[in-house]
């Protein structure tokens, strides 16, 4: 039951940032017309990606002159990404990374487009181009706009692949280079780290403890959280295990929990990864199964961390290389053509609700707008473990408040295994890797919810909904008072003409 109250404001922490492939990718016109979808119906604050100083950049550029060796900074491409994204009203949350291969210390690389992911054989000259990057940005966009885009300092160091030898200490004297080579260029900056993956918490500890033992710059701490069990391969995919939802809301919660009382304790707190599996290639992030998986997280997320980013918005995505078929199983919420997932629908849904929290429960998240409207986003709870299917219809009853007498207007758009699910009309199909034209426009017709009109009688200022929902089912019902315009002396019995 949904009280006439709010009894909160619901935090849209889910909205502030959202991941993508590497910086790179925003140079294509594919990129860009894909990002502008999302923006136009969810909205993201911000953007975070891999790459900012990798080589196809083109940031980091020495060369000699006159006997002696020089770095010229080169901000080309830097600008068309940051230009494209601002004209799309999304703001760069800035990851430092990777290393610039003429400023690498070594030669490991991680992904298919050999990210570098070794220190700096020079911190001078990486301290040099962290300047010379935000002075940049700085001159181009403003002290006052760039004051606004977090600057994260690398990613996931505890892992081998993404830091050599995941060494501890070298991160540290990589963060604190970095946070006082950003400080140098404006006190207010924000700087932050230590992105680490799940299941290192002890890194948070540590870093807590470096910060304050050594006095250095931390505006916010960053941590990635992810549910799944470790892959089992099968040529250009994997399956994986996957732990239930609340393991997500868990991970969100740990960093607060760890460092209460240090300086750490009460800084913002940003989830800059967060999804059911770390892989690019697994078919979990293509169905129903998943929004309904992430609809309880997506309705909470918001009480532990200041954002959580879901990692990402498009398939446009090459960490393994580029995609071999339409539905891959990429992290996207989009597929590489622009095809909805149902992920991207509970996105969607999300952002037609309102601000002031009336009710919320294990399967539902009920929210009024100003303008008196109430909104509520029910879906079908599910089972992770795979060892059941779910049931087949799951029954959501609520009373939701108006403000006025009457009927209600009643708009149910539902994505599910069949509706909403271009997924599912793909392997109709046959699963073809490269659509044909008429294909797509096909994907793209299926991926459209299920919409639903009626009119529900509203009695003591309520109106009463009975949502009988499908397995892996989310849906949104809009609820607004009816406003008769219909004239005096029209007959809808009479249609045809008939009586008089």
């Amino acid at each position: 039951m949904s009280p006439d109250e709010p009894v909160g404001t619901l935090s849209d922490a889910w909205r502030h940032c959202v991941g993508t492939g590497r910086v790179e990718l925003a140079l294509r016109r594919d990129y860009q017309d894909s990002l502008a979808l999302p923006q136009r119906e969810i909205g993201f604050r911000y953007i975070r990606g891999h790459g900012l100083f990798s080589d196809g950049m083109g940031v980091h550029r020495p060369y000699e002159w006159q006997g002696a060796r020089h770095v010229r900074h080169s901000f080309t491409y830097v600008d068309q990404v940051i230009d494209a994204y601002l004209e799309l009203g999304i703001r760069p949350f800035l990851e430092l990374g990777f290393m610039p291969d003429e400023l690498a210390s070594g030669r490991q690389t991680i992904f298919w487009w050999r990210g570098n992911v070794t220190p700096p054989r020079s911190h001078t000259e990486w301290a040099a181009l962290v300047r010379a990057t935000l002075k940049h940005l700085v001159d181009r966009y403003g002290l006052e706009e760039v004051r606004t885009w977090p600057i994260e300092v690398w990613n996931e160091p505890n892992l081998p692949d993404f830091w050599e030898n995941a060494d501890e200490t070298a991160y540290h004297r990589l963060y604190e280079v970095t946070a006082g080579a950003v400080k140098d260029v404006d006190a207010s900056l924000q700087v932050g780290g230590p992105a680490i993956s799940p299941g290192a918490d002890e890194w948070l500890d540590r870093f807590a403890e470096f910060a304050s033992r050594r006095d250095v710059p931390v505006d916010f701490v960053s941590k990635h959280a992810y549910t799944s069990g470790p892959a089992q391969h099968v040529p250009f995919g994997v399956h994986q295990t996957l732990g239930p939802a609340q393991g997500l809301l868990e991970q969100f919660a740990t960093p607060r929990e760890r460092l209460k009382g240090t300086r750490l304790g009460e800084l913002p707190l940003h989830i800059t990864e967060f999804n059911s599996s770390y892989r690019p290639d697994n078919p979990i992030h293509d169905t129903a199964f998943h929004a309904a998986y992430l609809a309880p997280v997506l309705a909470r997320g918001g009480d532990h961390v200041d954002s959580f980013s879901y990692w990402t918005f498009s398939d446009m995505f090459e960490e393994a290389g580029p995609p071999t078929a339409l539905f891959h199983g990429g992290f996207g919420l989009l597929t590489h053509r622009q095809v909805r997932k149902p992920t991207y629908h509970l996105y969607a849904f999300m952002a037609r609700m309102g601000s002031e929290l009336l009710a919320r429960g294990d399967d539902h998240l009920a929210t009024r707008h100003p303008d008196g409207r109430v909104t509520v986003l029910a879906w079908a709870p599910v089972d992770a473990s795979g060892e059941t299917p779910g049931p087949e219809r799951h029954r959501v009853r609520l009373s939701v408040p108006m403000r006025t007498a009457g009927e209600a207007f009643v708009r149910r758009s539902t994505v599910d295994e069949e509706y909403g699910n271009a997924r599912t009309a793909w392997q109709r199909m046959g699963s073809p890797r490269s659509p044909r034209r008429e294909q797509l426009d096909i994907l793209h017709e299926a991926a459209e919810p299920a919409r639903y009109h009626l009119r529900l009688p509203t009695s003591d200022g309520r109106t009463d909904l009975d949502l009988t929902l499908t397995r892996h089912e989310i849906t949104l019902v809009e609820v607004s008072p009816v406003q008769e315009e219909t004239p005096e002396w029209w007959d809808e019995g009479r249609l045809l003409g008939r009586g008089a």
